[in-house]
């Protein structure tokens, strides 16, 4: 499965794209307000996206991990968690390689995702949630139409042992535009 926008293709990310995964997600400072980042090592990121491929095969996956491609170039990563067992929620994460940062490529990727897990997947709220330091993250959930819902505490990302702060945002399917 492809979701293709204007300059983007979302496609199944997997074993195939291990080097160019790696690149970004075991970026130290590319990652470092993020929970399950950064990868450790390749063998960390390689079992990772053996997983993310396990799930595509399955009937009802648990999230889909997609690698973005601009140019066919893999220049970052794209996960949809589903969450509930009504399957109506979902929660959205983005990852973008820092040498192609400030192009407007996660927010064109995540509103492509958005308008196909709507369409496709039946997806009524997204949700999507980072650290309160994370202000490209904050500035894209805005942009993406998302509403503050939540700050709390309890946060610990990967990298740093320190408690931190989580914003909360959520996008209702019928605030969703075709624009």
């Amino acid at each position: 499965m492809n979701i293709t926008t204007s300059r983007l293709v979302l496609t199944k990310n997997g074993p195939d794209y291990l080097e160019s995964t790696y690149a970004y997600a075991g970026d130290r400072d590319n990652a470092r307000l993020m929970v399950y980042l950064p990868f450790a090592s390749l063998e960390e990121t390689a079992a990772f996206l053996k997983k993310a491929a396990e799930e595509w095969e399955k009937p009802c996956p648990a999230f889909y991990e997609f690698a973005v491609l601009m140019n066919r170039v893999h220049v970052g990563g794209l996960t949809l968690y589903i969450l509930g067992e009504d399957r109506q929620t979902a929660e959205l994460a983005w990852i973008i390689n820092p040498g192609y940062a400030r192009q407007g490529i996660a927010f064109e990727a995540a509103r492509g995702l958005i308008r196909y897990a709507r369409q496709a997947l039946g997806i009524r709220r997204f949700i999507a949630q980072c650290d309160s330091e994370n202000t490209a993250s904050r500035r894209l959930m805005e942009k993406l139409g998302m509403h503050f819902y939540s700050c709390t505490g309890g946060r610990f990302n990967r990298s740093s042992e320190e408690e931190r702060q989580e914003l909360t945002y959520e996008l209702f399917s019928s605030e969703v535009t075709d624009e």
